[in-house]
């Protein structure tokens, strides 16, 4: 038996969880993955007193970005750090243009304001932070550009000040999630921590998969990093903010994807660096630019069009930006 969301009467809260018997309705494989976790998540902020949309920017967020950390540590051990950096950038990228793009045409996404001021601007810092670290031959030419251990610990730290300031914040601003009734404990964490599992090695098998039929057709390990790998590992948030915006949580969309680039380069790229550190190629700084561009473009839709929302007719443009980009950078090779 498992659970699912029903409309409740008068007598019950707007939606509520009941078991029921398997029916003949086929599935998306692994779909109900990523129903769970909406769902645990939700139930997860009304027991925290926070807001739904600071779930998405930690919980959620950080067990999204659990294939980029598999596959960056595996990269970096086995020396293939132009893949480890592609898959930072590429997975970003791919968030807002690709993910927020399919998100916006399934379902208008409103963003609070918080996110528009906030979020969004941090999102588009840590593209810039990690590119200042990387360049060290913009201070002297004789130097190399590598992200080193201590700019690893520096990213760390801006990773944990994000965190604390979401969590300092969040019982302050923000919806509750006030459709969803609020699960017995138990369940509330089984359904995250499953949903979160699940995603990670979901992620983690497609990527291993891709991966190696890319390299059998003798691709660069940063091309394969910048959009088989990027794509691969970003399909659990794909996952997660389709569900969301059809369940019309569009605070977990949201916080999903940007609270997952933040998260990438922050703490993702972080931690690769501090195990060992990272040269930080010339691709590198152009992906880099890019993802920053991409942040800077998501802020700017919010002020285009429908004020604070990302409208069906923007993630079309979104979605064509970013087959524009992966045309351009496969060209390039």
């Amino acid at each position: 038996m498992k659970a699912v969301i029903r409309k409740a009467g008068p007598e019950g809260p707007a939606f509520c969880i009941r078991p029921y018997l398997p029916t003949a309705v086929p599935e998306a494989p692994g779909a109900h993955r990523e129903r769970r976790l909406i769902v645990g998540a939700v139930s997860l902020a009304r027991r925290l007193g926070v807001s739904t949309l600071v779930i998405g920017l930690t919980v959620v967020a950080l067990g999204t970005s659990a294939p980029e950390l598999v596959v960056n540590l595996l990269s970096v051990v086995r020396g293939s750090t132009d893949l480890a950096l592609g898959n930072i950038f590429g997975s970003s990228i791919a968030n807002i243009l690709l993910i927020l793009g399919l998100a916006a045409v399934v379902s208008p996404v409103i963003v609070q304001r918080e996110t528009i001021w906030k979020q969004i601007p941090f999102s588009l810092l840590a593209a810039i932070v990690v590119i200042i670290l990387g360049s060290d031959a913009l201070l002297d030419d004789h130097l190399p550009n590598i992200l080193s251990r201590a700019d690893g610990l520096i990213l760390l730290a801006f990773g944990a000040a994000f965190l604390y300031y979401t969590f300092r914040t969040g019982s302050q601003n923000g919806s509750l999630g006030s459709d969803f009734a609020a699960l017995p404990a138990r369940l509330t964490w089984a359904y995250v921590i499953g949903g979160l599992v699940g995603l990670g090695l979901g992620g983690k098998f497609i990527v291993d998969a891709a991966t190696g039929l890319a390299r059998g057709f003798g691709v660069s390990e940063h091309l394969i990093g910048l959009t088989v790998v990027a794509v691969g590992t970003s399909l659990p948030e794909l996952a997660t903010s389709l569900v969301a915006a059809r369940k019309k949580q569009t605070d977990i969309a949201v916080g999903n994807v940007v609270g997952s680039n933040i998260l990438n380069v922050f703490l993702v790229l972080g931690l690769t660096a501090t195990v060992t550190p990272i040269t930080f190629f010339p691709r590198a700084l152009q992906d880099g630019l890019i993802a920053a561009a991409a942040s800077l473009l998501l802020f700017l839709a919010m002020f285009v069009g429908g004020r604070h929302r990302l409208d069906r007719w923007q993630g079309v443009l979104f979605i064509i930006t970013y087959v524009a980009v992966i045309g351009i950078s496969i060209m390039g090779g």
